[in-house]
């Protein structure tokens, strides 16, 4: 059977918050993960520290050098996509990498958007979690690899397209977008099942996609073109 992973306790920092507050949550997150630690018994689970510190490079720094004198089986990226523009996001997450073990796995926290997946990636990012897929299926939208479709809007009334033509999930080979927008204006949770099934196959799919690039040393290209044709603006 393989290991489970569980994190240690954080404090997230807020978005924004000034240096006196952050430092203090961090040295809070970097005790607790000690403690979580020492208390650690199964060796059948692997306990991830989570890096901390807020939009302040030190402190990133700081918590990354911290939990790195622990024994943890991998580290998680915690305290991003707390609201702040995306360049910060980025910038902040190539700042922690860079002082990241390369032998131990890194996993961001709550992060899922696939222009957000591809960066962190790009930035040496292994893991995510995210809980978008499904929320966003809940509300009506479908994930594209060129943004997002709202399936609810009334332009889709007589679209017997699939979601996406190109895809091949359950919900793509079986129904339209028309019929999935009926369920919805009908309050049928099979809508939310249809859209949630769609939305996370093309995420475990991207996820293939970026792999097998990586893989063949061709992500720049990847990244590049994936980013071209990716539209962020549609998502409103």
């Amino acid at each position: 059977m393989a290991p489970t992973f569980i994190m240690a306790f954080d404090e997230c920092i807020p978005y924004p918050a000034d240096h006196d507050y952050a430092k203090t949550s961090t040295e809070r997150t970097t005790r607790w993960a000690k403690r979580c630690l020492d208390a650690k018994t199964r060796d059948d689970q692997g306990l991830f520290g989570i890096v901390q510190g807020g939009m302040y490079p030190d402190l990133r720094r700081y918590s990354v050098e911290s939990l790195c004198q622990m024994d943890f089986a991998g580290f998680g990226i915690g305290g991003l996509s707390v609201g702040e523009p995306h360049p910060l996001m980025y910038d902040i997450l190539g700042q922690t990498t860079e002082h990241m073990p390369k032998d131990k796995a890194r996993y961001l926290m709550g992060v899922g958007t696939p222009d957000c997946l591809v960066e962190s990636v790009n930035l040496g990012v292994d893991m995510f979690d995210c809980v978008y897929p499904t929320r966003v299926a809940r509300n009506g939208t479908a994930m594209l690899p060129t943004g997002r479709l709202v399936v609810r809007n009334a332009e889709f009334h007589d679209d017997f397209r699939p979601i996406d033509e190109h895809c091949d999930c359950y919900t793509c080979r079986n129904f339209s977008r028309a019929y999935i927008r009926h369920l919805f204006k009908a309050e049928e949770i099979l809508a939310l099942r249809l859209l949630t099934i769609h939305n996370l196959h093309f995420l475990l799919k991207f996820s293939e996609d970026m792999r097998s690039a990586i893989r063949e040393d061709r992500f720049p290209e990847f990244r590049n073109n994936f980013l071209a044709n990716y539209k962020e603006k549609q998502e409103e």
